[in-house]
């Protein structure tokens, strides 16, 4: 028996291939999945099943892809949102042979409607599971979000609920391998672990350690998730299955009368780090950098939209281009070639973003000028935590709606946790014509590190 993890950064999204005895199944595939099968020819063995666990909000299913390839037959689980057109139906109790693995369907609905765990077994040696596939039912640290059905609120978390004691109904030994790990916009709390057992999170995990079903759906209505507007791009394309694409995406070099035309039709998207984009950047680009492209690029790109990227080098253009792809953005015309150097050198105009420091701010906060607002982009659960006295909160990711409200005449300095959300703020802001605009640099975490007061 082999088992391996295949993890798509940014969108800490987990994946996995189980065989043995010449058969393999992949778990939740990703759009680029040649990697699949190069694990299952290494291990001698051919692809047979792939299981979905549910139908994906975050990212693009490989799953018709790779069964066009293979010849693999496609298992989704009951009561999915439309007609997943390219896989049968798996039930409860299914049962699938994976040469000596025997691989049982649990029906863990809660989270969506169709979801599905797979537990498997090794009958060889004993009855109970060795693990389970939890897909977003069981996260190691948490559990799944149930916000996708907002007049049903009570009734999926009970379905969660319900859904966790059966995976708990397995036994403690079963290791849990989910489809996410921590930075997942499916879950809140999860560990920075990627492996668990059931056990262990009995123990540990706080929802599940909630034993009261009411208490227990309570709790989740509590809580607060937002929804990209690519999600539903994401669920619509995991219906009919996304197409194919390489092992990684090699973007045109451009440069820079070409990149001037491409960017004429173009959103510019400036991948760089986010310090990076403060010394020098392209005006009317947006900055989401290379590792928080599957967390941000949904809440300000459509589908549509041709995107012209400005990278360091050409591998971070084709990590940028592949990740885009994995979220179904695939209209990349190209990259700048060379970087800023060759566009200043051409004469061409660029920007730069002033930063300040804690101690400016608090000069500032002091103040209490008339004209100037200090602008937190960080999620609710963070502000709650504490917040700069007297700034205003406006999460990064719905700014575009937010920037209708704010005054254009006002100098504003973003903040954020650390920095790198608050570039990405600074950057629509500028995009949208606000000209007195500057960067906490070190943002939330160097104001509350020197002891400075918050407010609740």
């Amino acid at each position: 028996m082999f088992l391996e993890k295949i993890k798509s950064q940014g969108l800490a999204h987990l994946s996995w291939i189980i065989g043995s005895d010449g058969k393999a199944a992949v778990i939740d595939p990703r759009r680029d999945c040649d990697i699949y099968a190069e694990i299952a020819a290494s291990n001698g063995c051919r692809i047979t099943h792939v299981f979905e666990t549910h139908r994906n909000e975050d990212l693009l299913s490989g799953a018709a892809v790779l069964a066009e390839r293979t010849g693999a037959a496609v298992f989704h689980g009951p009561n999915a949102a439309g007609d997943v057109v390219y896989a049968r139906t798996a039930r409860d109790g299914d049962q699938f042979d994976i040469g000596s693995i025997r691989v049982r369907v649990l029906e863990t609905p809660g989270h969506t409607d169709d979801s599905l765990s797979f537990a498997f077994y090794d009958p060889d040696f004993g009855e109970e599971a060795v693990g389970v596939f939890t897909g977003d039912a069981l996260f190691v640290g948490d559990v799944g979000r149930t916000d996708f059905y907002p007049d049903r609120a009570r009734e999926v978390a009970g379905l969660l609920y319900d859904s966790l004691q059966k995976l708990c109904a397995l036994g403690d030994q079963a290791v849990i391998y989910p489809a996410h790990g921590a930075g997942s916009v499916c879950g809140n709390a999860m560990a920075d672990r990627e492996v668990s057992t059931i056990g262990y999170e009995r123990r540990n995990n706080a929802r599940l350690r909630i034993e009261d079903r009411e208490a227990f759906i309570e709790a989740k209505i509590a809580e607060h998730h937002r929804q990209p507007p690519y999600f539903r791009h994401m669920e619509a394309g995991n219906l009919k299955g996304a197409s194919a694409i390489g092992a990684s995406i090699r973007p045109a070099a451009l440069n820079t009368p070409d990149f001037l035309e491409a960017a004429s039709r173009a959103t510019v998207l400036d991948v760089r780090s986010a310090s990076a984009f403060l010394g020098a950047h392209l005006p009317g680009s947006i900055a989401i950098p290379e590792h928080m492209i599957a967390s941000f690029a949904g809440w300000f790109l459509s589908p549509e939209d041709e995107i012209a990227l400005v990278a360091e080098d050409p591998g971070q253009a084709e990590r940028a281009a592949t990740a885009l792809a994995r979220i179904g953005y695939d209209r990349v015309l190209g990259f700048l070639s060379p970087s800023l150097a060759g566009w200043a050198s051409a004469g061409q105009a660029f920007g730069t973003l002033h930063v300040v420091d804690t101690d400016e701010v608090k000069r500032r906060v002091e103040s209490d000028a008339d004209d100037w607002t200090l602008l937190d982009v960080r999620d609710d659960d963070e502000v709650e935590e504490g917040r700069v006295p007297g700034a205003r909160q406006a999460y990064v990711g719905e700014l575009p709606e937010t920037l209708r409200e704010l005054d254009r005449g006002r100098r504003y300095t973003v903040m954020c946790g650390s920095g790198s959300r608050a570039t990405i703020a600074a950057s629509l802001l500028l995009r949208d014509g606000f000209e007195q605009v500057d960067l906490y640099l070190g943002s939330f975490a160097a104001w509350s590190g020197q002891g400075l007061a918050l407010e609740e």
